[in-house]
């Protein structure tokens, strides 16, 4: 199991049937395939569907169907294709239980920092500015560290700000992290992995939980 895998086969256990959750791009995409079979989830991808399936570079090609990160998907049973401007109704309206996306920072005030690095190619805030202030729960999936080496979980974000203090929750390969208002704590760790790892690859204060436990993939 890779370290994207984990993370979503994770994340996935986090709803409950009745959940309307949107998916961004990226590791978020990978939640839709780990779903408990008997948890009925209405999944939203911003580009404008509700009750989106799996998504597979299998799948025939087609402009209507496709997630946030431009992979074909499926679409369940009385799932829909919307317009943009529905589509966003249901975001700013406070519709969506949660968002799922993925980050370059976040912090330990629960700032997401997931559009531009600083110096690089411009490529626009999209609808994330959305997503984090209009769902009820804001998810941040993503790998501990960056392509090189640095902690992607930080005291305060330096990168241009998605959203302040909006994030609850981190997953990682390495552990689940809450957001509280006294900062990190750390409430489960991945198989094998030690709070010792966790500590020493992040880049804030980490508590750790009274009930700290070994992650359920």
């Amino acid at each position: 199991m890779n370290s994207k895998e984990l993370i979503a086969r994770r994340i996935a256990k986090e709803f409950v049937s009745g959940n309307v959750v949107n998916l961004g791009a990226g590791v978020p995409q990978l939640v839709a395939n780990y779903l408990a079979k008997d948890v009925f989830v209405w999944l939203h991808a911003e580009n404008g569907i509700v009750g989106m399936g799996k998504a597979s570079p299998d799948l025939p090609p087609d402009r209507y169907r496709t997630d946030a990160g431009e992979m074909p998907v499926s679409i369940i049973p009385g799932g829909a294709v919307i317009d943009s401007a529905t589509s966003f109704g249901i975001i700013r309206g406070g519709h969506l239980d949660a968002t799922v996306l993925g980050t370059m920072q976040v912090d330990a005030e629960g700032s997401i920092a997931n559009w531009m690095v600083p110096g690089g190619k411009f490529a626009g805030p999209g609808g994330a500015m959305d997503l984090v202030s209009g769902a009820k729960r804001v998810i941040v999936a993503t790998e501990h560290c960056s392509k090189d080496g640095k902690p992607k979980i930080v005291e305060k974000c330096t990168f241009p700000l998605t959203g302040y203090g909006v994030v609850d929750s981190i997953f990682s390969e390495l552990a689940f992290i809450k957001i509280t208002k006294d900062g990190l704590v750390l409430m489960e760790t991945a198989p094998g992995v030690t709070a010792a790892e966790v500590i020493a690859k992040t880049g804030a204060p980490l508590a750790v939980g009274s009930d700290l436990r070994e992650m359920e993939i």
